[in-house]
């Protein structure tokens, strides 16, 4: 990959609905050959709700909270300044204060945020937005309009996508198939539109997976796992196992139960990339995505209620979309095709990006059997031949376990070279 091989940072958030989606981006982004680190903010995420737990006045929590937060964005400052990035990819949520921001635009340090949310519901864009050199959403107009009235001329629209080494057809076992199958299934938080829409279905062989779903009896004998919030890898299980797959937008209120969107959510097409069956809410930025006979929509609850029963008894017909919206999906909707798109947007509106920077490369006069042995390690890092000393240091830094006695020695002339040879 040469010189196109970037270094990028990706600050994951804290919790919630983009933290797999920041994982993607990060397992995608290796995929084409950059150096990728990850700040885990996860990891924070439980002295952060421990300070909900202090007997304190609100006013003093959230002074303690907004100080919190400045001591993770100097962890991740601290971890720019150890890795060095071309670019810092920020996903929605991550815990980016505005100064860490503005002390990264002054160092020449590129910035992008993937704002996965609807700016409708989640209006903090509007403070940050501006603070980062690209700002990536799911929807266009009149969000993409706005964003320029707020200060950020660089807005990409970027919709989502899947992961398809990950999400992938599986064979199940018969246990799995019976923990998991079922004719109706829905996996996702328990919003009023959906609440409300799914109480039809309480008397069917209808699954509901995902948090949020309390006090909501009706649905109490659907709810498995008593609610508790599903890993990416049960997702996964569940979309294989399931003969219709339900896929209802969110809303916050429950006046149309089918709220009639703009973007189009995750879950499209994780469930297209499986090749698995899905009942989805039309929505306007759809069919430039995914052609009428990939995916089967509905346009409210009685259309959605006389299509489960159609599609029920039609097992071939389900077969037959699902492979279409597969195809597609793994045709130009993976992660892969996002990170290029960025990573090209970027390239595109940033002068002089990415820097040149100095490359330490391996002793000249190293001796054969070290060179081979190099060979073979680069292999194992996934990196090409022509990696570089300083790429190779990079990738070993993030493995774990034992080191071998090659590993040891590079690391030791890394430090070395810092210290004695002025390489910073």
């Amino acid at each position: 990959m040469g010189a196109e091989r970037l270094r990028i940072l990706v600050v994951l958030p804290m919790y919630g609905g983009s933290l797999p989606v920041g994982e993607y981006c990060v397992r995608a982004l290796r995929d084409l050959g950059h150096l990728v680190e990850r700040f885990d903010a996860p990891g924070f995420h439980g002295a952060f709700t421990a300070l909900r737990g202090l007997n304190v006045t609100t006013d003093r929590l959230e002074h303690l909270e907004s100080g919190f937060l400045q001591v993770v964005s100097q962890a991740i400052l601290a971890q720019v300044e150890t890795f060095e990035p071309d670019l810092v990819l920020a996903l929605a949520q991550a815990p980016m204060s505005r100064r860490l921001l503005q002390r990264l635009s002054r160092e020449g340090v590129a910035t992008a945020m993937w704002f996965v949310e609807d700016y409708k519901v989640f209006t903090y864009w509007r403070a940050f937005a501006p603070l980062y050199d690209v700002f990536a959403v799911i929807q266009k107009e009149p969000f993409l309009s706005e964003l320029t009235r707020a200060g950020q001329p660089h807005a990409l629209y970027l919709p989502m996508a899947a992961l398809p080494e990950f999400h992938a057809p599986l064979s199940l076992s018969p246990a799995e198939q019976r923990k998991y199958g079922a004719d109706i299934s829905f996996l996702g938080a328990g919003y009023p539109n959906r609440r409300v829409a799914f109480r039809l279905l309480a008397h069917r062989n209808f699954k509901i997976w995902g948090t949020e779903w309390e006090d909501e009896p009706l649905l109490a004998r659907n709810l498995q796992n008593g609610g508790a919030r599903i890993a990416p890898e049960e997702c996964v299980k569940i979309y294989n196992a399931t003969r219709i797959n339900l896929n209802l937008h969110s809303s916050v209120q429950c006046r149309d139960l089918v709220p009639g969107g703009d973007f189009v959510n995750p879950r499209t097409f994780e469930l297209a990339s499986i090749g698995a069956f899905q009942l989805v809410d039309r929505r306007t930025l759809m069919p430039e995505l995914f052609a009428e006979d990939a995916l089967a929509t509905f346009s409210d609850v009685p259309d959605l209620l006389e299509k489960i029963d159609y599609f029920m008894d039609r097992p071939e017909e389900r077969a037959a979309y699902a492979a279409r919206a597969r195809t597609r999906a793994v045709e130009e909707h993976t992660y892969q095709h996002r990170m290029r798109t960025l990573v090209d947007f970027v390239r595109r509106v940033k002068t002089d990006w990415p820097r040149k920077r100095v490359v330490g490369d391996f002793p000249p006069d190293m001796p054969e059997t070290m060179r081979r042995e190099v060979t073979v390690l680069l292999e194992r890092l996934g990196l090409p031949a022509d990696a570089s000393f300083d790429d190779c240091i990079v990738r070993l830094r993030q493995q774990t376990g034992v080191l071998t006695g090659l590993e040891t020695s590079l690391l030791f002339l890394d430090e070395w070279r810092k210290q004695y040879a002025g390489k910073k």
